[in-house]
């Protein structure tokens, strides 16, 4: 038996935002971003093998994707979490496995970095991703 793998996971993931229409970027914008656009940067963990059965047979995969959505605006932030959460309403294909629904955890506060030379906005939002073998 194969163990289960994330990369196979974070990669539905961020397909079912693109076909969303929304930028993805994995573990971090590109620093040539042209603003005023919106993305989401994902921050995926290792996820967690754990046994689905008495067998122990680790074919349940848990993980945790934190999607930030960034923009020059409070509401393009928001706009853009709410797109997301649109995007991820079915469950994820991910071949040889059987997916739960993307289930929306929470995350901190919308945030604003005044530091930059044109502020940004921040929503990172947290979703738990649930598979096993199919």
């Amino acid at each position: 038996m194969t163990a289960p793998e994330m990369l196979p996971h974070v990669l539905a993931f961020q397909a079912a935002l693109e076909a969303a229409a929304l930028t993805v970027y994995p573990g971090g914008a590109p620093a040539a971003v042209t603003l005023p656009k919106t993305y989401i940067v994902l921050y995926p963990d290792p996820g967690v093998a754990s046994a689905a059965s008495l067998a122990n047979d680790r074919t349940r995969l848990d993980a945790l994707v934190q999607l930030t959505c960034v923009a020059t605006t409070w509401a393009g932030a928001l706009g853009t979490a709410d797109r997301a959460r649109a995007a991820l309403v079915a469950p994820l294909t991910v071949a040889g496995r059987q997916s739960w629904q993307p289930e929306e955890v929470g995350g901190p506060p919308l945030q604003r970095d005044d530091d930059l030379t044109t502020p940004l906005y921040y929503l990172p939002v947290q979703y738990r991703l649930r598979s096993t073998t199919a």
